[in-house]
């Protein structure tokens, strides 16, 4: 019997026994359902429960909503069990009413703006505290270099840059392809066919070829790094590292963004020579402009400063991937759906980062005529 109702000098006493926990829901509905709780003044006495969780506060709390409900008056001997405070709580029960309510209700969406801009906050301050920890390790790689975890920056270099090859270089040669014709096409209004070598030359050298390369790249291996360091969070296996004192920035990030900036410009390279062949190819193909004209056009098209004012973006695109997919790894806790979701964060605030950090190039570029 979890609750025992008894009639004592007048007055209605209510005991609460036994283990008000979740395993006994079924018994402790039926007990407060059953109670017979109209009649004189009532007095809970909760000293019987041996064990008491929400879930028998929430019960608690019912017997008591049921005594308002009745008109009968209550009180507790002794002290009332904190977790019925608890319960409300989590609940979000109040006794205000009216007006208060109200006013409250329209505090939500300020309170709402309030916990987006901390909870950015903090994660402004986490993001710049791993930065920091990012340049300790490697100023520390320069000061000794036998830090250096040479064979898994060669690993990463492989699986970000040499695997990658393939599909960075069809996309390339696609999107030059698309690039020439639609250009071309109005080119072609003005007699200006030939002028199409120019525009596939620069916008390929100066933004197309390290760009893509590097959404491709946000896409693959920055979803890859989270992915990776998550299941290894999940699995305690970074935890296991610290244990054996080992730095997991030095272990699991340094190898991976040293391997990234070392391939992500040659990516880029890769790509600039398959969207400048797709340009010829579709120029001979479409437009009849030899490939010797192409190439003395393209020559001509370039400045001293068009292949490096692209090449100089990879390595800044490089670390700003690196960075944002091993940080949402190192930040998987719980559960594989928080895996999935840091994953998807990890890949949309790299494409979001890249974009950002190129507008800046732009305008750096434009001050400096570069």
């Amino acid at each position: 019997m979890y609750l025992e109702c008894r009639v004592v000098e007048g007055a209605r006493e209510l005991l609460a026994r036994g283990r008000w926990r979740a395993e006994s829901a079924t018994g402790l509905a039926r007990a407060v359902a059953d109670a017979e709780l109209t009649g004189p003044a009532a007095v809970l006495d909760a000293t019987g429960i041996e064990a008491l969780d929400l879930t028998g506060a929430w019960f608690l709390r019912q017997l008591e909503q049921r005594l308002t409900q009745s008109g009968t008056p209550f009180r507790w001997r002794g002290a009332r069990p904190e977790a019925l405070a608890l319960a409300a709580t989590l609940l979000a029960e109040s006794p205000a009413v009216g007006p208060e309510v109200a006013a409250r209700r329209h505090e939500e969406p300020l309170g709402a703006l309030g916990r987006w801009t901390v909870q950015r906050g903090d994660q402004a301050h986490d993001a710049l505290e791993f930065l920091g920890r990012i340049v300790l390790v490697i100023g520390g790689v320069f000061r000794q270099p036998r830090r250096l975890r040479l064979t898994s920056v060669i690993r990463h270099v492989y699986e970000t840059g040499i695997q990658a090859v393939p599909i960075v270089a069809l996309i390339a040669l696609l999107i030059s392809v698309i690039i020439a014709y639609i250009g071309a096409q109005e080119l072609r209004q003005f007699g200006g066919e030939v002028f199409v070598v120019d525009l596939v030359t620069i916008s390929v050298l100066r933004e197309l070829g390290v760009l893509l390369t590097a959404v491709i790249v946000a896409g693959r291996s920055g979803s890859a790094f989270a992915a990776e360091i998550g299941v290894m969070q999940l699995n305690d296996e970074v935890d296991a590292l610290r244990a054996i004192g080992l730095n997991v920035v030095e272990v699991l990030v340094v190898p991976r963004l040293l391997g990234l900036i070392i391939a992500l410009p040659l990516l880029t390279v890769v790509a600039d020579a398959m969207g400048l062949a797709g340009g010829a190819v579709m120029s001979w193909l479409v437009f009849d402009i030899p490939f010797n004209q192409f190439l003395v056009r393209m020559q001509e098209a370039m400045a001293p400063t068009t292949f490096w004012a692209g090449l100089l973006k990879a390595p800044v695109f490089a670390f700003v991937i690196a960075m944002i997919g091993t940080f949402r790894g190192l930040q998987v806790r719980e559960s594989s759906r928080e895996l999935g979701r840091l994953t998807t964060v990890a890949v949309v605030e790299s494409i979001f980062m890249v974009l950002l950090v190129d507008s800046v190039f732009a305008v750096i570029y434009w001050e400096l005529d570069f």
